[in-house]
């Protein structure tokens, strides 16, 4: 018998949880979550996957692609125009990296917190 998941959660360490929620769901448009406060908050979407944002103390963004800080994980979006959701992100707060592999078919940005995420054609 196979065990059978199904992914529910995914959970950021960061120094803001309400920060770095507020980034998130303005980007994707999911909720909030009603029981967000300053050490947990979360996003919730319809079909009851949720993010959720975690304050560490001593917090240390990753480096990409440099691993002196390792990236651990990332998030990938699939968006239809990859030059106007560059751009709106960038104007919620997200950074560019300078190292873009592939930059026709993804882009690598990070989150106010340093998380790096990609851009990828949908």
């Amino acid at each position: 018998m196979s065990l059978q998941m199904k992914l529910a959660a995914i959970t950021l360490d960061c120094p803001d949880p309400l920060a770095l929620a507020a980034f998130y769901q303005q980007a994707t448009g999911l909720e909030p979550h009603p029981k967000s406060d300053a050490d947990f908050a979360g996003l919730n979407r319809a079909d009851g996957f949720f993010i959720g944002f975690q304050r560490v103390e001593d917090y240390r963004a990753p480096r990409w692609p440099d691993q002196s800080v390792p990236q651990q994980l990332h998030l990938d979006f699939a968006v239809d125009d990859l030059d106007e959701a560059e751009a709106r992100l960038l104007e919620l707060g997200a950074g560019k990296v300078g190292h873009q592999p592939n930059e026709d078919r993804w882009r690598v940005l990070t989150d106010p917190a340093g998380h790096p995420f990609c851009l990828v054609r949908g």
